[in-house]
């Protein structure tokens, strides 16, 4: 009792605690109410805008003052948070309240703010927060939508806005962007009674600063009736803002808003008002010139150039049709010019993707043509050394209205015909005029320019996002076809083309460079759907009507009768290389033939004659382009065609000598074929696609021998002497194709490149390669060097006994002449060599090249013809391609070569539904065939190769087992006997067959085959599965190694799992092969003693714990008499040797296994221990010091006393730890006496002596 007095007493003695204080009123909240502040806080859009949202609600929903009094005291602190992200938040959320709670004041909100984050008491670490409180708070009236409302809170924002200017290096120009915005939202009786006169001093001094003269340029479109004429003379000395005086000060305005914003990549607002102003003083004019022109372009590329790029796009929808044509034919434009050519570089910044939106922007939103039509012109006339600076396919064409689009086709082909090279604003580069000595060659800017035009025709023809009619499209493709080929003698209404003729004629290279675009224009036309908007069109569309017109006539027939017109009027056209009579005839046969054809297909169309057709038309546009090459192709297809025609008139008739007649001369397929295969030897993507289309056509009337041509070219055998044909014969096609490559490349070549520099280093760098393959010295030319130095004296022998004598000055040249000029016929083999080289790898390009897409065909048939016996001689010839290509190198074409043929060979051959089923009288040669591969995959080396053809092994069994029986009545069950089903397969054989490559795989540790084959073949043919399966169940313990073992446990489950095999087997057959199955893998976890960490190990045992699973369950599900007592007591006594007491596949499948046995994994015990249960824990180490076990005295025991001296001599005090590593990277630091430190590294070598400080270590240790 007494001491609980004393205690008392010294409670009572204690001094009197402050009572705590809540000024903020945070105790009194809720943790709800408390999170929304959280959440305004968080830098996430969603979760803060969410936050504002549910505060609002809370609040309406609680109507209690202190809760709102709380809330704008809350977020009036969070204005000046510290996290920069949180300040907006806070913003918008008191924005939001006020504008809600309108019982609020708002000069009361203002009063708070400006208390709050008084600049004038505020420490000087926070202004910046306090400064961007203001700044927020001003940003949150504003946002209330209250402030227009209250005058005089309007004026006092503007006032601390203007207060808040002189922190701009915290605020930037945010104040008076806030200004203006305030400025836009007042009306105009606020705006002359209370906001002019505190805004005076901002307007009077508009020219200084950006900001200000926006919020001038503002106030003056918003409130025009104030700030008249008269009231800016007052203000700033002239009545209207562009005038001659203020240009300058314009002028630095702009460049001083040009890099505020160069980060930013935008248009200041500032310098799109001025150009609106100026454009309402009608000075456009005196502003662009003396502003933009001479003021902004003056400076270096940059910012200002930049600006006024963007100026020039955003000033296309203000201006008048004759202002667009000053501004686009002027300096800007022309300095937009030199830098889309000069930002061709890697790592510049380019503007014209921008540029391309501002124009896309103006001719969507324009709906004047004219307009429309002065854009695209003067932008295509922009160009460099005649070449324009926009892309050929430039996608802005689409917005064109049609009356503007035909009318842009007009001028382009216009400018084809007559190339005004002075209307073009052209410009060249400084590089450009310092490589250029004796200045620009017109003809060489008329070929740039038409180059560019044809492509631009042509794309406009093909992009479908353009609004065109087939009228646009068949001008522009009978312009290209009539340049390519013809030119114009005497003008006829007849042929529109022959009107205009060229000014400047076409050369070689712009000739070449038309038809390419024309073939290119023919085969996307080829593909063109139906034209127009109407609802009949749409729905022709949807049976996906390509090539055709709206009257049904193909696009590619239309100007095959165009070009017939041209031939038969050689008066007013005359072809560029005009036909032989023979060339002649065989146009004249080819446009009868399709006439006949199409005579024909009005009766009723059918593939043979679609395809004829389409060779037809094809051969003969082609004829203008290789005449020579394409007459006996003609020809042939002529024959062709009437062969086809005389078939079924010869089944008709029975003669007995026609067949032996029909099988002298090759079948009319066969030689369509051969055409096909002609074709495809030219590099043409619509000859590829035409060729693929007749293809398909005449896919059912393909024989044997048309197919063998096919695949003897993808052989790999014969490539040898395929690759001789294509030197030897077609030469002259590759150097066509070389030049059309060149040709090809030059129209991707740079505007700023020089072609002579290029070629000249191209030459040197060959030069250095030849020189490089010829480094290793031919022996030849070291004999014929030592004549040449022997037969000039050059060279000292024995017999001349003395090497002083020198050559005289004459045989000097005489022997330098002939030096020189047996290194030049060196230097010359060695080119020779080197092309020879060059021209070997461009064959083997162009061979492999024809045989991707000989491919085509080959897919095209399987697809077509995927049940035909024909199939069946595809199979060895596709795995000699697959087999041959993952031997050979691996450049890009070949991969894509090998990756397409095992695309077909795997998803159109073997896996396809549609397969033959009647094999005939080949059952034979089918079985010597599976016989054949499977014994060759047993032998290859590659398993990838292997799995292609053993996949063709089971295509095998496929096709000779044939369709199998349907299933009974119910559809629900299978009889035995259908399950038996098995066609034309010899059973025993095919068995035999994969016992052996089973029997292989099992017993050779190095198999091509894997489980997985076997396993696709136990799942597709379980008759040839349960002859297997006894095979599979002794190799689980005969196996030549786990990865075997493991292997024939997976396959026996999957095999076991079929219930097709079990149906097979009912009865006593499935008991006693499950008792084989237990015994075999009751044996095999015999033999596992130890995992450890041998995953071959872990794989066998997981995989025969799992058959194990599937044998108990089957059995005690099935109440089979099957023994599981040998595998239950294996499993027990794995368990005492394994554990099995962690987690995880192998762990958990033993349990399973086990719970079938009655046996349940035992739990863990999970309680934790009490306190004093609880393991005492080791002392802590002391630092710097070893444990006991560690210390070297331990090891000195062990040694004989003899040695012990030695030892103590040799051994360091406090040393590395025995068994520890080497400390390589350890700096030994020195002591003052001359050692270590102690516990740093320890030297390689044993010392003899110690060193003092550590011997005095050591002694104080003792």
């Amino acid at each position: 009792m007494n001491k609980m007095h004393v205690d008392m007493g010294e409670i009572e003695n204690e001094p009197v605690r402050p009572k705590i204080t809540d000024a903020k009123g945070i105790l009194q909240q809720n943790r709800e109410f408390l999170d929304f502040f959280w959440d305004i806080a968080k830098p996430e859009q969603e979760i803060r805008l969410k936050a504002i949202e549910n505060l609002i609600q809370y609040l309406k929903t609680s109507e209690k003052t202190d809760e709102l009094t709380y809330t704008l005291n809350r977020l009036v602190d969070g204005l000046a948070h510290t996290r920069e992200a949180a300040r907006p938040g806070f913003s918008l959320a008191l924005g939001q309240v006020l504008s809600v709670f309108e019982e609020v004041p708002l000069h009361t909100a203002f009063d708070q703010i400006k208390e709050k984050h008084n600049l004038a008491k505020v420490k000087k670490k926070l202004i910046r927060n306090a400064a961007f409180g203001n700044f927020f708070g001003v940003l949150a009236l504003s946002q209330s939508t209250r402030l227009p409302k209250e005058p005089q809170v309007v004026l006092e924002c503007v006032q601390l806005l203007q207060s808040l200017s002189q922190y701009r290096e915290h605020l930037r120009d945010l104040p008076r962007k806030t200004m203006v915005d305030i400025l836009s939202e007042t009306s105009e009786e606020v705006f002359e009674e209370v906001l002019l006169g505190a805004l005076q001093t901002d307007l009077s001094s508009a020219f200084s600063t950006p900001e200000q003269l926006q919020l001038l340029l503002v106030a003056m479109q918003k409130f025009p009736q104030v700030l008249k004429p008269k009231k800016l003379k007052k203000l700033l000395g002239t009545s209207t803002i562009i005038t001659m005086d203020n240009i300058p000060k314009l002028t630095d305005v702009l460049k001083m808003a040009a890099r505020s914003v160069k980060k930013d990549r935008l248009l200041p607002a500032v310098a799109l008002d001025l150009l609106q102003i100026s454009l309402r003083e009608d000075n456009f004019e005196l502003f662009w010139r003396e502003t933009i022109i001479n003021g902004m372009l003056k400076d270096q590329p940059g910012p200002t150039h930049y600006l006024s790029y963007r100026l020039l796009g955003s000033a296309l929808p203000l201006l008048t049709l004759a202002q667009l044509k000053q501004v686009l034919n002027g300096e800007v434009m022309r300095t937009y010019g030199e830098h889309v050519v000069s930002a061709q570089l890697p790592d510049r910044f380019k503007f014209a993707p921008e540029m391309e939106t501002y124009v896309g922007d103006f001719l969507q939103g324009c709906d004047d043509p004219e307009k429309q039509l002065a854009v695209m012109v003067a932008f295509s006339l922009l160009t460099n050394q005649g070449y324009p600076v926009v892309p050929s396919f430039w996608r802005v064409v689409h917005h064109l209205q049609p009356t503007a689009l035909q009318s842009y086709v007009d001028w382009l082909k216009d400018m084809f015909l007559n190339p005004r090279l002075d209307s073009c604003l052209d410009f060249s580069t400084r590089r450009q005029k310092e490589n250029q000595e004796g200045g620009i060659q017109r003809e060489n800017c008329i070929f740039r320019l038409r180059k560019w035009i044809i492509p631009r025709l042509t794309s406009i023809a093909e992009n479908n996002q353009v609004k065109r009619e087939e009228a646009l499209v068949m001008d522009v493709a009978r312009f290209v076809f009539f340049h390519a080929f013809f030119n114009a003698k005497k003008a006829t209404p007849d042929i529109l083309e022959t009107e205009a003729t060229l000014s400047v004629p076409l050369d070689e290279k712009t000739r070449a460079i038309i038809i390419n675009s024309f073939f290119g224009l023919l085969q996307h036309i080829n593909h063109l759907p139906l034209l127009g908007n109407s609802p009949e069109v749409a729905a022709r569309n949807q049976r996906h009507m390509q090539g055709v017109m709206a009257d049904g006539s193909m696009w590619i027939f239309c100007l095959v009768r165009y070009a017939d017109t041209l031939l038969n009027q050689p008066k007013y056209a005359q072809s560029t290389q005009p036909f032989s009579p023979e060339q002649r005839q065989a146009w004249d046969s080819m446009l009868a033939s399709v006439w006949t054809l199409m005579k024909k297909s009005k009766k009723g169309q059918t593939p043979e004659t679609s395809a004829f057709q389409q060779l037809f038309l094809l051969v003969g546009i082609h004829l203008f382009k290789a005449p020579e090459d394409l007459v006996d192709l003609m020809q042939d297809l002529q024959n062709c065609m009437e062969k086809a025609q005389e078939k079924k008139s010869k089944k008709k008739k029975a003669v007995t000598g026609s067949a032996a007649a029909g099988e002298e001369e090759p079948h009319w397929a066969e030689v369509v074929v051969d055409i096909l295969l002609s074709l495809l030897s030219q590099p043409s993507r619509h000859i590829r696609h035409v060729c693929r289309t007749v293809f398909s056509n005449i896919c059912p009337h393909v024989t044997a021998r048309a197919l063998t041509a096919i695949l003897d070219v993808l052989d790999p055998d014969k490539d040898e002497e395929d690759s001789s044909i294509v030197v030897t014969d077609d030469k002259d096609k590759i150097k066509k194709k070389d030049k059309k490559k060149k040709g090809e490349d030059e129209d991707d070549e740079e505007m700023n490149e020089d072609e002579s520099d290029a070629s000249d280093d191209d030459s040197d760098e060959g030069e250095g390669e030849a020189m490089e393959e010829g480094s290793e010295v031919d022996q030849n030319f070291r004999i014929e060097l030592m004549k040449v130095l022997q037969n000039q004296g050059a060279l000292a022998t024995e017999e001349d006994g003395s090497d002083d004598d020198e050559l005289d000055d004459e045989a000097m040249m005489k022997l330098d002449g002939s030096i020189a000029g047996l290194f030049l016929e060196q230097k010359k083999k060695m080119q020779a060599k080197k092309d020879e080289k060059d021209k070997l790898k461009k064959e083997k390009t162009l061979v492999r090249d024809f045989k991707i897409k000989v491919l085509d065909l080959v897919e095209v048939f399987l697809a077509r013809q995927g049940s035909s016996p024909l199939v069946l001689g595809m199979v060895e010839p596709l795995l000699s391609v697959i087999e041959s290509g993952m031997s050979s190198e691996s450049d890009q074409q070949e991969q894509d070569f090998l990756r397409k043929a095992a695309d077909i060979f795997k998803n159109q051959l073997c896996r396809a539904k549609q397969y033959c089923k009647t094999v005939g009288d080949r059952q034979g040669e089918l079985h010597d065939l599976l016989e054949k591969l499977m014994t060759k995959t047993q032998k290859l080396s590659d398993s990838s190769v292997s799995l292609y053809f053993f996949s063709a092994s089971l295509y095998l069994v496929k096709v000779l087992r044939g369709g199998a029986p349907g299933a009974s009545a119910d559809g629900k069950t299978t009889t035995s006997t259908e399950l038996r089903f098995m066609g034309n397969v010899d059973v025993e054989r095919v068995s035999a067959i994969f016992k052996g490559a089973l029997c292989s795989f099992m017993t050779r540790r190095k198999s091509p085959l894997s489980g997985l084959m076997f396993v696709d073949l136990f799942t597709r043919f379980p008759v040839l599965c349960v002859n297997l399966l006894v095979t599979a169940v002794e190799h689980i313990t005969t196996g030549v190694r786990e990865h075997q073992q493991s292997q024939a446990s997976a396959m026996v489950l999957r095999g076991l799992q079929s219930r097709e095999v079990q149906q097979l087997l009912a009865g006593n057959p499935w008991a006693v092969l499950l008792q084989q199955a237990v015994g075999r893998v009751a044996a095999s976890l015999e033999t596992v003693v130890e995992t450890g960490k041998n995953k071959v190990v872990q794989e066998k045992l997981v995989k025969a714990l799992e058959l194990g699973l599937f044998l108990v369950k089957t059995v005690n599900q099935q109440k089979l008499s099957v023994d599981l007592e040998p595998l239950k007591k294996v499993l027990q006594s794995m368990r005492e040797v394994l554990g099995f007491r962690k987690t995880g596949q192998m762990e958990d499948t033993y349990w399973a296994v086990m719970k079938h046995f009655g046996v349940i994994k035992p739990k863990r015990d999970r309680t934790r221990k009490t306190k004093d249960q609880a393991e005492p824990t080791a002392p802590k180490k002391k630092k710097g010091f070893l444990p006991e076990t560690k210390k070297r005295k331990n090891r000195k025991k062990q040694l004989p006393v003899s040695e012990q001296g030695a030892a103590d001599a040799n051994t360091v005090p406090l040393g590395k730890p025995e068994g520890g590593k080497k400390k390589r990277n350890k700096i030994k630091r020195k002591l003052p006496g001359g050692g270590e430190t102690p516990g740093q590294g320890l030297t390689k070598k044993a010392k003899t002596t110690q060193p003092e400080g550590k011997q005095k270590k050591g002694g104080r240790g003792e």
